[in-house]
C-alpha cells in the first residue's frame, strides 16, 4: 500500500509535472537570449507533456523492474520484466522472458486472455464503464491543475547547454518559490523539492529530469512518510514522431508506514514501445495473436 501511495504522491505528480516553466524567470536575461519568448516555450512544453501523458494509454511495452535493497547496492536483489498492455481503465501485466518472449506459452497464453477480457469490457458502452472512464478524466483533469500549479510552485534558473547525442538539451535548476502557497496537501510536494531538468532544445520536450527530497513529507492521510534524502530521476527519449515516453526511471525513497520503517530502491528500463490503441483497437490486434498462437499449437 505505502509504495503505491508513494508512486501516486510523487512519481505520478513530480515526474510527469516537473516541466512546467514558470513565468517568474520571463525576465531573465539568459532564458531570453536563449529561447527567445519563454511563455511560448512554457506552453509547449506543457502541451506536449499532456499529450505524452495520454498516449501511455495507446503503448504497450516491456518494463523490466530491477529492485535493490539499498540505493548503493551494484546488483539488483530481484528483477521482473513485464509486458504491459494498456486496458482501458486499467493495465494488464504479463510476466516475460529476459528477451521480451513468454517463457511458458501457456502461462503467457491464459494471462494475455485476462487482457483480452478486461479489454472487451473497457470496449463496451454500459453504466459501468462510463463511470469507469469518468474517473479516469477526473485523474487526468486533477493531473492539469497540478501542471498549472507548478507555473507558480518553482523558480527555474538557467544553467547551460548539454549534448545528448546530437539533441541538445536545455538545463534547469529547480527550487521551490517562496511566494507558493500550496492549496492542497499534494501541491505542498512541491515545496519540498530541488533538482534539475533537461528540455530538448527544437521539440520542447522533457527529456530528463532529476530530484531530491529535502524534507520529510507525509503521504496517504498522514500514514506514511517519506525522508528527506530520498532521489528520483527520469529520463525520456522520442520513441515515434512527437510522442516522447519514458525509457528509464530511478527512484531511492526511504520512510516510514505507522511505526515501521520502509524502503523503495527501484530502476525501471522500458522498452519495445508499440502502438497498440485504444480498447477496440487493441482487441483486434490481440485476438490476433491468440488465432495465431493457438494455430501454431494446433499445427503439426
Amino acid at each position: 500500500m505505502i509504495r503505491r501511495l508513494v508512486r501516486l504522491t510523487l512519481l505520478g505528480t513530480l515526474l510527469v509535472l516537473v516541466p512546467a516553466l514558470p513565468a517568474q524567470e520571463a525576465g531573465n536575461a539568459a532564458v531570453d537570449r536563449v529561447h527567445g519568448r519563454p511563455q511560448e516555450m512554457i506552453d509547449r512544453v506543457v502541451a506536449n507533456q499532456r499529450k505524452n501523458e495520454q498516449a501511455l494509454d495507446l503503448y504497450e511495452r516491456i518494463e523490466r523492474v530491477e529492485v535493490r535493497k539499498t540505493g548503493r547496492d551494484a546488483l539488483p536483489a530481484g528483477v521482473k520484466i513485464s509486458r504491459v498492455i494498456p486496458a482501458g481503465t486499467g493495465t494488464g501485466k504479463i510476466p516475460v522472458g529476459p528477451d521480451g518472449k513468454a517463457a511458458d506459452a501457456e502461462a503467457y497464453r491464459a494471462e494475455l486472455e485476462k487482457v483480452v477480457k478486461a479489454l472487451t469490457w473497457a470496449a463496451e458502452d454500459g453504466r459501468a464503464q462510463r463511470e469507469a472512464y469518468e474517473k479516469i478524466a477526473k485523474k487526468r483533469k486533477d493531473k492539469e491543475e497540478l501542471i498549472d500549479a507548478t507555473r507558480r510552485a518553482f523558480v527555474y534558473t538557467f544553467e547551460g547547454e548539454e549534448r545528448r547525442g546530437e539533441a541538445l538539451l536545455h538545463k534547469y535548476r529547480i527550487e521551490p518559490n517562496p511566494l507558493f502557497k500550496p492549496a492542497s496537501r499534494v501541491q505542498a510536494i512541491f515545496t519540498k523539492v530541488r533538482g534539475h531538468v533537461w528540455i530538448d532544445e527544437v521539440s520542447r520536450q522533457l527529456a530528463r529530469v532529476e530530484g531530491d527530497i529535502t524534507d520529510d513529507f507525509s503521504v496517504g492521510l498522514f500514514l506514511g512518510k517519506i525522508y528527506k534524502g530520498s532521489h528520483f530521476m527520469q529520463e525520456r527519449y522520442e520513441i515515434a514522431p512527437g510522442v516522447w515516453l519514458p525509457t528509464f526511471s530511478q527512484y531511492d525513497f526511504d520512510g516510514r508506514k505507522l511505526f515501521s520503517s520502509f524502503a523503495i530502491h527501484e530502476r525501471t528500463f522500458y522498452s519495445k514501445y508499440r502502438l497498440i490503441g485504444p480498447p477496440k483497437e487493441a482487441l483486434v490486434a490481440l485476438r490476433s495473436e491468440l488465432s495465431k498462437a493457438g494455430s501454431a499449437v494446433s499445427d503439426p
